[in-house]
C-alpha cells in the first residue's frame, strides 16, 4: 500500500474522509464521489502532497477552508461538484498553483466572484454555478484558462450582471470555449448577460448556450467573435430568429440549433454562413424546407433534421429531391424521417413520397402556360402586322353604327349639302377657292369646322353630326390631311356611311399629286369597300370651271361616277 497511486472509494456511503488516507503519501488519484461526506478536516489531506486528481463530487460538503487545500501543491484536477458549498472563502488563494481543472458546479453558490480564482495561474478548465453575477466574469489572472462552463439559475432570484464600463474586455486571451447552461426554462434570461460575456472574450472558438430562454436577439451579439467556429443554441426559443444574427460569423463551421422551436429555415438564406459544415436542427417544428436554403450553405457536409414534423406534400418536393441527389451533404438518418402531414400520410416516410407526380403536374402546367403565351404572342404579332388597320376600321364602323341607331338618321332632314373635311393647313384654299364657287355660285350649304361645329360639344360627336347631317362629305386630301389624326377619323366615319347606305356620299378632292405608296394602309383598305372616282385639283389647274362642274354633278346625282378619274 505504500506505493499506491490510484484509489477509488466512490459509492461507499462514507460520511468522512478515512484516516487511513493520511498514510498514503504516494497517492496521485483519489476518487471519493457519490458518498455522504458532510465535512472536511484540515488534516484529511495533509500527508497526500503528491495527489494530482481529487474527486469529491456528489457529497454533502458545505464548507471548504484554506487549511484543506494548502498541502495539495501538486493537485491538477479538483472535482467538488454537486455538493452544498455556498462560498469558497480563501481556499483557492494559496497552494493550488498547478491546478488545471476545477469543477465546483451544482453547488448553491449565491454570488459568483471570479476574483477568487485569480491565483490559479495554471487553470485551464473551470466549471461553476451561480444565482447572481457580481460583475462580468472576466476571470482576471487566469492566464491559461481555455474552457469555462457556468451553470446559471434563471429562477425568480436571478440577477443579471452589471457591466463594468471601465473594463469592457477581459485581459484573458486564451479563452476558447464558453458554455452557459440554465437550470430552468421557466424564466427569461436578460440578453445583456450573454452579450457582455461574449464581448469580453473576442477570441472564443466555441460557444454553447443551453436551456436559457433569451428574450431578444441583438444583431451586435457576435460582432467581436469573428473567430467563432462552433455555436450551440439549444433548449430555447428561436422562432423569431433573423438572418442578421449570424452575419458577424463568416468562419462558423458547426451550428447546433436543436430543440429551439424553429418553424422555418428562411433565416439561413442571408445568414452569411458560407463556411458552415455541420448543422444540427433536430427536435424542432419544421414542416416545409425549400431546397434554395442550402444553396446559401456551399460548404455544408452534415445535416441532421431528426424529429421534425415534415409535411409529405409537393411543397417539400424540392427538398426531397435535394436530399436524394446532392453529392456533397450527408443528411443524417434521412431515410427514417417520417411524415406528420397530411393525416392520410402520417407514419409514412418522407423519402418515399412520390415527387414525380409533383413534377408531372408542374411540367404540364408550365407546358400549357408557355404554349398559350407563345400562341398569344404570335397572334398579336400577326394582327399588328396584317390586320391592325382592319380592326381600327371595324372599331370606327361600330361606333358609327351605334350613333346611327341612336339618332335615327333616316327621319332627320339634311341641314347641309356637304360637310367639308380638311386640314387646317389647307384652310386658305377652302376659303379662297372652294367657298366662293360652291356657296357663292352654286348655292351649296356647306358645313365647316370652325364655323358650324357646336361649341362645348365633344369633337367626335360634332364630326358625326356633321357627316350624317349632310348629303355629302367632301374630303380635301393633301399630305397634311393624311398625317392628321382627326382628318383620319372624319374619313373613317364617312366611309361607314358609304358602306351602310350604299350610295354616293363621299367626294375625294386631291389638292396635290400623292403617289399611291404614300397613302396610309387605311386608304388602301378602303378600296376593298368600293372603287371610288376622285377629283384632282392639280390636273384641273387649266380648267377650274370643269373641276367645279364635276363637283356639282356629285351633289345633283346620288350615284357613282365611272371608275375613271375625273379632271
Amino acid at each position: 500500500m505504500k506505493q499506491l497511486r490510484f484509489l477509488n472509494l466512490g459509492y461507499n456511503m462514507l460520511t468522512e474522509v478515512p484516516d487511513d488516507i493520511k498514510s498514503l503519501s504516494t497517492l496521485e488519484i483519489l476518487i471519493m464521489g457519490e458518498n455522504d461526506i458532510s465535512g472536511l478536516k484540515c488534516d484529511d489531506f495533509s500527508k497526500t502532497t503528491r495527489l494530482k486528481e481529487l474527486y469529491l463530487n456528489a457529497n454533502r460538503i458545505t464548507k471548504l477552508e484554506r487549511c484543506i487545500t494548502e498541502n495539495l501543491v501538486n493537485l491538477k484536477v479538483l472535482d467538488m461538484s454537486n455538493n452544498l458549498l455556498k462560498t469558497f472563502g480563501d481556499s483557492f488563494k494559496v497552494s493550488l498553483q498547478k491546478l488545471e481543472a476545477l469543477d465546483i458546479s451544482r453547488n448553491p453558490i449565491k454570488y459568483l466572484d471570479t476574483d477568487v480564482f485569480q491565483h490559479m495561474k495554471a487553470l485551464k478548465e473551470l466549471k461553476v454555478e451561480t444565482y447572481h453575477f457580481v460583475d462580468v466574469p472576466y476571470f482576471s489572472g487566469l492566464e491559461n484558462i481555455e474552457n469555462v462552463t457556468i451553470y446559471i439559475h434563471t429562477d425568480s432570484t436571478f440577477q443579471s450582471l452589471q457591466s463594468n464600463n471601465d473594463k469592457p474586455f477581459s485581459d484573458v486571451k486564451t479563452m476558447k470555449q464558453l458554455t452557459l447552461i440554465g437550470s430552468s426554462n421557466t424564466q427569461w434570461m436578460p440578453f445583456r448577460t450573454i452579450r457582455e460575456m461574449l464581448r469580453a472574450y473576442g477570441d472564443l472558438g466555441t460557444v454553447t448556450v443551453l436551456n436559457i430562454y433569451i428574450n431578444y436577439y441583438e444583431v451586435e451579439t457576435f460582432e467581436l467573435n469573428l473567430q467563432l467556429k462552433s455555436l450551440t443554441l439549444s433548449l430555447t426559443d428561436l422562432s423569431s430568429l433573423g438572418s442578421k444574427f449570424f452575419l458577424p460569423l463568416p468562419n462558423l463551421q458547426n451550428l447546433d440549433l436543436s430543440k429551439s422551436k424553429l418553424r422555418s429555415l428562411d433565416f439561413l438564406v442571408q445568414a452569411n454562413l458560407s463556411a458552415l459544415r455541420y448543422l444540427n436542427l433536430t427536435d424542432n417544428e419544421i414542416n416545409v424546407i425549400s431546397e434554395t436554403v442550402f444553396q446559401s450553405l456551399p460548404s455544408l457536409r452534415f445535416l441532421n433534421l431528426d424529429n421534425n414534423p415534415f409535411s409529405c406534400e409537393c411543397s417539400n418536393a424540392g427538398f426531397i429531391h435535394w436530399v436524394v441527389t446532392n453529392p456533397q451533404t450527408q443528411v443524417v438518418n434521412a431515410h427514417q424521417y417520417k411524415c406528420f402531414f397530411p393525416v392520410d400520410k402520417q407514419e409514412g416516410l418522407l423519402l418515399e413520397f412520390d415527387v414525380q407526380s409533383c413534377r408531372d403536374d408542374g411540367r404540364f402546367l408550365y407546358f400549357i402556360s408557355s404554349s398559350f403565351l407563345v400562341a398569344l404572342t404570335l397572334l398579336s404579332s400577326f394582327i399588328y402586322r396584317f390586320l391592325r388597320w382592319h380592326l381600327t376600321y371595324t372599331f370606327h364602323l361600330f361606333r358609327a353604327f351605334l350613333y346611327d341607331s341612336r339618332k335615327g338618321r333616316k327621319k332627320d332632314p339634311h341641314r347641309f349639302d356637304a360637310f367639308v373635311s380638311y386640314n387646317v393647313h389647307d384652310e386658305d384654299w377652302v376659303y379662297r377657292e372652294m367657298l366662293p364657287v360652291l356657296e357663292g355660285q352654286q348655292g351649296w350649304r356647306l358645313c365647316l369646322h370652325h364655323r358650324d361645329f357646336q361649341p362645348g360639344k365633344p369633337i367626335i360627336e360634332n364630326i358625326t353630326d356633321a357627316i350624317y347631317g349632310s348629303r355629302k362629305t367632301i374630303c380635301v386630301i393633301s399630305r397634311s390631311y393624311l398625317q392628321s389624326e382627326w382628318c383620319s377619323r372624319e374619313i373613317q366615319m364617312a366611309s361607314f356611311r358609304l358602306f351602310d347606305e350604299k350610295k354616293d356620299v363621299l367626294i375625294l378632292l386631291f389638292l396635290e399629286e400623292i403617289p399611291a405608296r404614300h397613302l396610309s394602309p387605311y386608304y388602301r383598305m378602303r378600296k376593298l369597300v368600293k372603287k371610288r372616282t376622285y377629283l384632282s385639283w392639280p390636273q384641273a389647274a387649266q380648267h377650274p370651271g370643269v373641276f367645279w362642274q364635276n363637283v356639282q354633278r356629285f351633289n345633283l346625282f346620288h350615284q357613282y361616277i365611272l371608275a375613271q378619274p375625273a379632271l
